[in-house]
């Protein structure tokens, strides 16, 4: 077993099932997330006996990077997975510190039709070793610490969610990951149960969503996730979620030349927010060879930006962190796949 794909919690049961002691857990936590000791050879507080059961019971994280593409403020990572298939993640530098955009799937089986995750389909849910494992690879490959994740890389995380609840625990836990949980973000392009779900754990960890239109008419034609979930049916979704955590939501917004970029989409989508606890992310489109789709351009963005603005919604432009890398999510992974097929 990978010794990765334990909470802590789940380890000391373990332990305890086969004769040790629940404190035995938090010494090899210790080794593995503070110490970054991955041999129990080296463990010299475990006992003999424990130490024989560890390399006769578990192994560690077996990722492996593949392919490294670098610009100023951010790195994008091919990693290669135990059973052969691929994932991306990548980091940001921004002002404040590293942030790691993690996936949550092999592939994904949403179908939005702006996005090059979603062409390749899902072959898979990520195991929480695989989801813990982008972040130990990428903080031991750049030999950093990583201060915040998102979880919105190739995958739907929702869809994910039994792993993606245990991820939590470990990114959270001070022996572990030990990252704050105002500095994690989970997104989802709108499984309305789950955000209710994800709402009763109370985690205080932070919430974005992938809304991209303002009504179910632009929507329904590019996201089919609203065939299943109205607007209205996330909107509902996201005001118990506010009401329960009292945390403010992230609504996605990628801008798609004359698709959902118009004066008239603004003034809806401000009627959408308006008052709630919520802010809106303006993300520049990365376009790909795979679709036809446009970035819309500065002007069009700026004015859309200064119309949200004039109506008391708050809302930032994502800042481009990196021009020169396979920028869509999950185009390094399926340029790479092209160059296998060849």
């Amino acid at each position: 077993m990978n010794i990765y794909d334990f909470t802590l919690e789940e380890l000391e049961k373990l332990l305890i099932e086969n004769g040790f002691k629940k404190y035995n857990a938090i010494q090899i936590i210790e080794w593995m997330y503070e110490k970054k000791v991955y041999d129990f050879n080296k463990m010299t507080n475990l006992s003999k006996k424990l130490i024989e059961f560890c390399n006769e019971k578990f192994h560690f994280n077996d990722l492996k990077v593949v392919k490294v593409e670098k610009s100023t403020l951010a790195n994008k990572y091919l990693l290669e997975l135990s059973d052969h298939n691929k994932i991306e993640c990548v980091l940001m530098n921004h002002d404040y510190g590293y942030s790691l955009c993690v996936s949550s799937q092999v592939g994904c089986n949403m179908g939005c039709s702006f996005c090059e995750s979603g062409r390749l389909k899902k072959v898979r849910d990520l195991t929480l070793s695989e989801l813990v494992g982008q972040v130990i690879s990428v903080s031991t490959y750049e030999n950093i610490r990583i201060d915040s994740i998102v979880v919105m890389g190739i995958g739907e995380p929702f869809d994910n969610f039994i792993n993606i609840k245990r991820f939590i625990s470990v990114v959270i836990n001070n022996k572990m990951i030990n990252i704050g949980q105002r500095h994690l973000t989970i997104s989802t392009c709108g499984l309305v149960p789950k955000i209710y779900e994800f709402a009763d754990l109370e985690t205080g960890v932070n919430l974005a969503v992938s809304l991209h239109a303002p009504n179910n008419e632009i929507r329904d034609k590019i996201m089919k996730i609203n065939h299943a979930y109205k607007i209205e049916e996330v909107m509902k979704a996201l005001d118990y979620y506010i009401e329960k955590t009292n945390r403010r939501v992230t609504i996605e917004y990628i801008m798609l030349a004359g698709i959902n970029d118009s004066d008239k989409c603004a003034q809806e989508l401000s009627h959408l927010v308006k008052g709630k606890l919520m802010y809106v992310n303006l993300i520049p489109y990365n376009e790909t060879s795979n679709f036809t789709m446009k970035r819309s351009n500065d002007f069009k963005i700026k004015s859309f930006y200064d119309i949200l603005k004039s109506n008391n919604v708050n809302v930032t432009i994502r800042k481009e962190m990196g021009g020169n890398l396979s920028a869509a999510c999950g185009q390094l992974r399926a340029n790479e796949m092209k160059c296998l097929e060849k």
